[in-house]
């Protein structure tokens, strides 16, 4: 398996080999669970696109909520207890959907699949910023540079099950069998952040007994580490700057869909198969670029490629508004998100403390960008209002991911220099 895996990835270690497989395999399970779920919820975008920005205000306040109770449990538990925990959580709520669906009237459907949206957005950003910093907390930088895009792999990996499942079940059974399939990677997730707990010490700090120490701080410790780190505001920004773009191209995407086909069954499918699309190209990036990327451009290069790229995209869309054109760019911007992107931006945390990645991380990850998402739905629901189309609010959102990819190439030169200050402190 060594010489194997030492085809593709920089393995110095065989504990690092087995850390490697376990963070894989977690990454694995967490996103093939999310992309069964994933096509359902934005099925729902297209069937209820007139309530989407409504549906993203409930979103940010549930996350307003949710974030404070997160950090609480980190206080609380040892990552060992609490990352398995919040896993669990969103099992018994699937369940729960599973039986409102079954049991409750059709009259209900509307709002079932409204909450579920609501819930879906959150279980997204949960359990995809949990995973991303344990992993930060499992392996240093420099092991997070070497691989962290072998991990994500993993992830997309998963995705792309995901999403031939639900794109091959989508029109054969209904939709509430789903939620049911969903569960099972999840706790297999479970179990495999289990053991990384439990054979894997933290990244930055090799001191016996730290992985099992609780998270100091209160429950709004992440929120004021944020407000008082210029490195962290930075991030936050990058982070609400990228919403903007995906929101863009979202609410883009639901209404060309929405006019193109009129079938829930088929409409799910669709999605599901853009998925896979976005999975394959993704893998593809991870396999063989975004390591080499980040080795001969550095993290900061890395981080602005994808923008720039979406700002040329944002032009095309503008010149061309039509659903081929929507798909394309929608295709190479999420690959590129999640293929380079997300593994060099989650490496923005490895020169930080334990603190900042269980705290302040889901602060951004989940407030932040749903805060982002937030306004920019509105920003896009008044573009709307004030008779924008299609096309000439792509042309406006482009200015805003050059910003992006600027910020993007600012922030990798500061985590290069905090990279440096630690090595020159051990």
């Amino acid at each position: 398996m060594n010489k194997l895996i030492s085809r593709l990835v920089d393995i110095r270690s065989d504990d690092e080999l087995r850390g490697l497989m376990w963070g894989t395999a977690y990454g694995f399970f967490i996103m093939f669970s999310y992309y069964i779920l994933r096509a359902v919820r934005d099925e729902i975008s297209s069937a209820d696109r007139g309530n989407l920005q409504i549906l993203w205000t409930a979103v940010f306040f549930v996350m307003l909520l949710a974030v404070p109770l997160y950090s609480w449990a980190a206080s609380r538990w040892s990552r060992g207890v609490f990352v398995p925990l919040a896993n669990r959580f969103f099992i018994a709520c699937l369940v729960v959907f599973w039986l409102c669906l079954a049991l409750l009237p059709e009259a209900a459907r509307p709002w079932i699949d409204r909450v579920f949206y609501v819930w879906t957005s959150v279980f997204a950003l949960f359990v995809v910023t949990v995973f991303w910093g344990f992993m930060a907390d499992c392996f240093d930088n420099s092991q997070g540079k070497r691989l962290f895009a072998f991990i994500a792999v993993g992830s997309s990996a998963g995705g792309m099950l995901g999403s031939t499942v639900t794109a091959v079940l989508a029109e054969i059974l209904p939709t509430l069998s789903l939620l049911l399939i969903a569960c099972v990677p999840l706790e297999i997730a479970s179990w495999c952040a289990k053991v990384l707990h439990g054979r894997f010490a933290t990244g930055n700090v090799k001191v016996a007994g730290e992985s099992a120490r609780v998270i100091s701080g209160n429950a709004w410790s992440g929120m004021r580490a944020v407000v008082a780190s210029p490195y962290l505001m930075g991030i936050a920004a990058f982070i609400a700057l990228m919403t903007f773009a995906s929101t863009m191209l979202y609410f883009q995407q639901a209404n060309l869909v929405a006019e193109a086909f009129s079938d829930r069954g088929v409409r799910t499918a669709f999605f599901a198969r853009i998925d896979l699309a976005v999975n394959v190209l993704t893998v593809f990036f991870q396999v063989y670029l975004t390591a080499r990327i980040v080795k001969w451009l550095g993290v900061g290069l890395t981080l602005a490629i994808i923008p720039f790229v979406t700002m040329a995209g944002f032009v095309a869309l503008g010149l061309y508004p039509t659903l081929a054109i929507l798909v394309v760019v929608q295709v190479i911007y999420r690959a590129g998100r999640y293929g380079l992107t997300k593994p060099a931006r989650e490496m923005l945390w490895t020169v930080l403390s334990r603190e900042d990645k269980y705290k302040a991380k889901p602060f951004l990850d989940a407030a932040v960008y749903r805060g982002g998402d937030l306004v920019s739905g509105w920003i896009y629901a008044g573009l709307a209002a004030a008779g924008l189309t299609i096309g000439a609010i792509a042309l406006v959102a482009a200015p805003m991911a050059g910003i992006w990819s600027i910020l993007g190439w600012k922030l990798g030169q500061r985590e290069e220099a905090l990279a440096k200050a630690q090595e020159k402190k051990a």
